[in-house]
Order: structure tokens, then C-alpha cells, then sequence
């Protein structure tokens, strides 16, 4: 079999087409706890590494678009849009620190203008390929709007289960893709547990960060295109924002895949970013017991108060010694515009926590060593504008004539 699975947390192995969780650890689930049982997939990197020259093997990887490191057989399953290979932007202008370079992965450059079409279109690959016709997921917006815009471009059925408080542009994505959508009266975590019991009832292919293991692998592609970006000179510290924790999981997931191959020499550290209002796993890690605060945070992608990979994003940043920050939600506000002003990248709220994240570690590396930064913006800010403009309003209009519009620039 070209792949199999291993439980992060009892490490037995399964070697079967497909499996949700390991049914011995998430037999003892609790609904107020992180979930345990969840898979990581795993390759025959012997075989893998033994097909090229060691110098050649990432060209060579690049040139079959890594299918030896994805759980799909055909290229053509992904379907007609282009997911990945967004821009890395160079940032000059973020900080007044020359000694630090810094670029932003842009994933708003994705076909639904999240990060989360690169797991959506690994998840309807796999189902096209194995005769599934719909797919379900739970969602505060971004992973429902990306999984009812790729499954229309493959000629499939989504059903999301989103909060009623999602942002309206994300809801209307949805619908305009055509998936059927339904409001649930209640949380992120709500909605998740409702569709594991639909796929359970009705036999859907749910698509759940932490629950189906594919959407991992779809996220980690974004190391192999860092890795080919900056010519295989990784950074140095890589800023990510979390919730669930399946992006962290993913970036590391890819990242592990290139050491594991003798790719990568060095893991760049990890930098994980969560809101004071929403940090149950980064308050937690490390932590021997699991405490869950309820999320107030105003970066929607990221409120979680049950992180569903907690166990696995916390076992990565452990093993590859990565670190971890938390931001006030006015700091995430505050970053968003100052990257949208010096970058022309306008990310969500979300994915501004990552830059706040980085904003805040750097006030302290005046006088140290020089860094190379890359920052994940996970989505677009055209995705939720109803934050911004409450701290950033629209200015009132002013008459028709120039001496109007001096006056008016004179005074902002």
C-alpha cells in the first residue's frame, strides 16, 4: 500500500485504505476534552528517497507535484482549480529591524481565498477517487466556504454545519458554491460533534480538521512550497496562527516528510499564535491537565475551545522544540492593518494573529542575531470586514471640490 496510518498518541499502526481515528484511544473521547486517536499518515520514505539522486530528489518530487508524499494516485483527481503555490512576499516595511527579513506565505491567493482549500482539495481528491459523492464538514466559515467551492469543481455534494454567528461573507460563499448549509444554533464545537454523528448516521465523507487525517497532509504541501521558494534556505522562525491546531500540525506534518527524506536538514522553529481571547492550546501545552476557557476572540478561523489536535500540534512543537505566543485581540487589529499598509496582503483577523504573533517577538530581538521570518496569512480580510471597521470606520463624505478634498486630507 503506498500509505498507512500511526495514533499519535498509542503509536499502533493501521494499514487500511482509510480510517477517521484509532479505535482503541478515541473509544474513551470526551466531548469537553482535546480528542485522542488522531492519525498521522505515513509513507515508504526508503522507497521514496531510492528513486532519485539525494541531489535531485526534491526536483524530482516538485516535477510529479509530490503525489509519492500525498494519498491520492492521480493527478487529475485534484480537479480543475489551483490550489497552492501561493506568493511569498517579501516585507521590508513591517518592522524597523534590518537584521530581520521577513516574508508572508499568502494563501488568500487560493481558490476560495483561504488555507483551507489545500486540505479540501486532498479530501475531494481522495473521495473522487474512491466513487464518494458527499462530503460534510464542520465549520466556522473558511473550511466550509473552501470545501463547497472545490467540491463544485469536482462535480460533488457539501453539506456544512456552521455557528449562525459565522461572518456573513463566509456564509454566502457557501451558498454560492451551492452547498447545502446549515446555521447551527450554537458553537464551532457544537457543529463538529453534530457532523461526526451525520457521518456516522448517514455515511458522508466528513472532512473535520482532526478527525479525517488527509486534511493534514493537504496542509503540509505549504512546507514543501516554502522549501522551493526560498531555494531550500528555510527559515529561520515560522509564524503560524492556531486553533485547532491542524495547520501547525500540517506545516510540521510536511516539514518532517522532508527530514524524514534527508531533504531538510535543520526544523526551522515553529512558532504557534493564538488570542489571549482563544489560546486553549497554547495555554495548555504542556500542561498535565486540560483546562478550556471559553473563546471570545474576534479572529472567527481561530476560536476553538476544544482544540481538536491539541494532542498532535503539542507532541510537534515538543519534539521540534517550537514556541508558542498569545495576543491581545486589539494587537490582531492593529497587525492586520499594518501589514495591508506596507504589503498590500490583506489577511483575515486569523491570519493577522500570526503577524501580531510576530510583531510581539520581535520587540525583543533588537541587538540579536539576524533572522529569516516566514509568516503564514491564512486567508483573505475580504472574508470577514465587518472587524475592521469597527476600529477602522469609513470616513465621512466630503463635498465635491478640491478645496474639500485639501481640507480633508489635511486632517487625516
Amino acid at each position: 500500500m503506498k500509505y498507512w496510518f500511526q495514533c499519535n498518541d498509542c503509536g499502533k499502526v493501521f494499514r487500511e485504505n482509510f480510517l477517521y481515528l484509532c479505535p482503541d484511544c478515541s473509544a474513551g473521547n470526551s466531548p469537553s476534552l482535546p480528542p485522542t486517536g488522531v492519525l498521522k499518515t505515513l509513507y515508504d520514505y526508503d522507497l521514496i528517497r531510492g528513486a532519485a539522486h539525494p541531489a535531485n530528489l526534491f526536483d524530482e518530487l516538485y516535477l510529479q507535484k509530490f503525489l509519492p508524499l500525498l494519498p491520492v494516485q492521480h493527478i487529475e483527481s485534484f480537479g480543475p482549480l489551483r490550489v497552492g503555490n501561493t506568493p511569498l512576499v517579501e516585507v521590508a516595511g513591517l518592522v524597523d529591524n534590518r537584521r530581520l527579513r521577513v516574508l508572508v506565505k499568502d494563501d488568500s491567493q487560493n481558490p476560495t481565498f483561504s488555507f483551507k482549500d489545500r486540505a479540501s482539495v486532498l479530501v475531494s481528491a481522495w473521495a473522487a477517487e474512491n466513487n464518494i459523492t458527499t462530503l460534510v464538514a464542520a465549520s466556522t466559515g473558511n473550511a466550509g466556504s473552501s470545501l463547497a467551492g472545490i467540491c463544485a469543481s469536482n462535480a460533488q455534494n457539501s453539506v456544512i454545519l456552521a455557528p449562525a454567528s459565522a461572518p456573513p461573507a463566509k456564509l454566502l460563499q457557501m451558498m454560492m458554491y451551492g452547498a447545502r448549509t446549515v446555521l447551527v444554533d450554537g458553537t464551532y464545537d457544537d457543529a463538529f460533534d453534530l457532523s461526526i454523528t451525520l457521518t456516522q448516521r448517514l455515511g458522508w465523507f466528513n472532512r473535520n480538521t482532526a478527525f479525517n487525517p488527509f486534511t493534514i497532509e493537504g496542509k503540509k504541501t505549504v512546507a514543501f512550497e516554502i522549501f522551493r521558494q526560498t531555494c531550500g534556505a528555510m527559515p529561520d522562525f515560522i509564524f503560524v496562527p492556531v486553533g485547532d491546531g491542524v495547520i501547525l500540525s500540517g506545516l510540521y506534518k510536511g516539514l518532517e516528510d522532508l527530514l524524514m527524506l534527508g531533504i531538510l536538514r535543520r526544523m526551522p522553529v515553529v512558532v504557534a499564535v493564538q488570542s489571549k481571547q482563544s489560546d486553549n492550546l497554547v495555554r495548555n501545552h504542556g500542561q498535565p491537565t486540560f483546562v478550556s476557557r471559553q473563546s471570545t476572540t474576534l479572529a472567527d478561523s481561530i476560536s476553538v475551545d476544544i482544540p481538536r489536535n491539541f494532542h498532535m500540534a503539542s507532541a510537534f512543537l515538543t519534539r521540534y522544540n517550537g514556541a508558542t505566543i498569545s495576543v491581545d485581540d486589539q494587537d490582531i487589529v492593529f497587525a492586520a492593518r499594518r501589514l495591508a499598509a506596507c504589503s498590500g496582503v490583506f489577511t483575515e483577523p486569523a491570519g493577522a494573529a500570526a503577524v501580531a504573533g510576530f510583531l510581539k517577538w520581535s520587540e525583543n530581538q533588537k541587538g540579536t542575531a539576524a533572522a529569516n521570518v516566514v509568516i503564514l496569512a491564512t486567508g483573505s480580510g475580504l472574508k470577514d470586514v465587518a472587524t475592521p471597521l469597527i476600529n477602522f470606520p469609513f470616513p465621512q463624505p466630503v463635498q465635491p471640490h478640491p478645496d474639500a478634498v485639501i481640507e480633508f486630507l489635511k486632517r487625516n
